[in-house]
């Protein structure tokens, strides 16, 4: 029998009349029940995070760096029950994770260290006649409840990222997490409460969007945190009002291989952030230019590692690449396929759907314009494109609605250094592929994929407001 997972509001494990089983997506079995909170329970979960507020933002910093150490050290002891949640209700490789388990423990600690340096300046203010005598203090203050919406692809990592932060920086937060993967961010509640977060500081509410519209619309959430596809993003945005909005959005990360990379070294990387988590990633690797000098080779060895990937399920320690999250997501992205074979691309591998599964899958002969190529797959599909020209090359990775991250393997400084003025992405990963991310450096896009950064020190600021204190002390 499965376990049950009551909702969290005020510090307190809740239930409601409507349940919500929670499937593996790799064999359809119910691996837990949570409970649908409704309209009543939002609307009591702003009221406590509005109060609770009232005690969080008065918390000193060492406070809040001792909690969030607290939540570490427990997410430590459970780190191994916590992936065979995420590789249970997310259909990720053990193996993925037990990576993500362990990168949820060092964004916590990340932002126990932050929470202690939250610092403000003090500005001179007589650099003219009128500020004689005058100084300006500033610094940063809490804004807030927050409201916080994750997504299905890192149930625990990415819901850390939201609440971490919020956390160091003394506001209160109100998260709903994705409906297909609540359970991990259920069992973090209970680490939470645990570590002696204050009742009303975390309330996880896994209700559906309608019932959670609140959260976006009432004026006593100060700030929404959102990461998702860019078309619910940017709906979102039209309707959040006056408050603070951070959305982490799509991509199509495109990586540039050229013939001065270390092709055996590029190729395993390009495997993994192509791949990984069958390809459900923001930053997944989805359009790869390779210069025509090294295709041939390049393609050889590719196609040679893609076909030793092992498909099947998530919970076996062998599964590189698990099934998709729904069915229903397998075959929007095998008719892509289909769609962008029938224009004249053409499949070195792959191709076959079975359920939920989609094999890892390379296509050659596409053009821009092609689904697969212009649009977020986020399914375990890449293409495969030479190039002549670098420049031309990086203008290819700039044909793209999305800017979230970009890979080029490349040793000559003057191209890197044009790559890094010219590709219109949040970030640029040399020698490596865009799907890299630690977690304390900047993270976010431009154009469709998204608005502000993630990455704790970042998204602190993004969670506080400035104030000036201006003082006439004359001498």
């Amino acid at each position: 029998m499965s376990k049950e997972y009551k909702f969290l509001i005020n510090g307190q494990w809740l239930t409601s009349p409507e349940k919500h089983d929670v499937k593996s997506p790799y064999n359809g079995k119910v691996i837990g029940t949570s409970y649908r909170p409704t309209t009543d329970d939002v609307e009591n979960a702003i009221k406590v995070a509005t109060a609770a507020f009232e005690i969080t933002k008065k918390m000193p910093p060492y406070q809040r760096s001792e909690i969030l150490s607290n939540i570490a050290r427990r997410l430590q002891n459970k780190k191994e029950e916590m992936a065979q949640v995420i590789a249970a209700e997310a259909g990720k490789p053990i193996k993925a994770a037990r990576i993500e388990a362990e990168r949820s423990i060092l964004t916590f600690t990340i932002a126990a260290e932050e929470a202690k340096r939250i610092n403000g300046e003090i500005i001179p203010l007589d650099i003219h006649p009128y500020g004689k005598d005058r100084i300006c203090n500033i610094s940063r203050f809490p804004i807030g409840p927050i409201a916080g919406i994750s997504p299905f692809n890192f149930p625990l990592n990415l819901v850390v990222h939201k609440v971490a932060p919020c956390i160091a920086s003394g506001n209160t937060m109100i998260l709903k997490p994705a409906s297909q993967t609540p359970l991990s961010s259920l069992k973090l509640g209970e680490i939470a409460m645990e570590a002696g977060l204050p009742a009303g500081a975390l309330n996880i509410l896994p209700c559906s969007a309608q019932v959670a519209e609140p959260l976006i619309t009432d004026e006593r959430i100060k700030k929404l945190t959102f990461t998702g596809s860019p078309a619910v993003g940017w709906g979102l945005k039209k309707r959040c009002g006056r408050k603070r909005i951070t959305l982490e959005l799509g991509g199509n990360a495109g990586v540039i291989v050229h013939n001065d990379a270390d092709l055996d070294y590029a190729v395993d990387r390009i495997i993994m952030g192509g791949f990984g988590y069958a390809g459900q990633t923001c930053i997944s690797v989805q359009r790869i230019f390779v210069q025509r000098d090294i295709i041939e080779k390049f393609k050889e060895k590719f196609i040679k590692k893609v076909k030793s990937l092992k498909s099947g399920d998530p919970l076996d320690e062998n599964t590189d690449v698990g099934p998709m999250i729904s069915e229903k997501e397998a075959k929007r992205a095998e008719e892509w396929v289909k769609e962008a074979v029938n224009n004249g691309a053409t499949i070195l591998n792959g191709g076959q759907r079975n359920k939920s599964m989609l094999t890892p899958t390379v296509l050659t002969d596409v053009k821009p314009d092609m689904k697969v190529s212009c649009q977020e797959l986020f399914a375990p599909v890449v293409t495969l494109v030479s190039y002549s020209d670098f420049h031309a090359a990086v203008k290819e990775v700039n044909n793209s609605d999305f800017g979230l991250q970009a890979g080029i393997f490349c040793k000559d400084l003057d191209l890197i250094y044009s790559a890094y003025r010219e590709i219109e992405v949040g970030g640029l990963v040399v020698g490596d592929v865009p799907t890299f991310r630690i977690d304390h450096m900047p993270y976010g896009g431009v154009k469709s994929s998204g608005l502000g950064r993630e990455g704790i020190r970042y998204a602190i600021e993004e969670m506080t407001e400035l104030r000036a204190l201006i003082l006439n002390l004359p001498q």
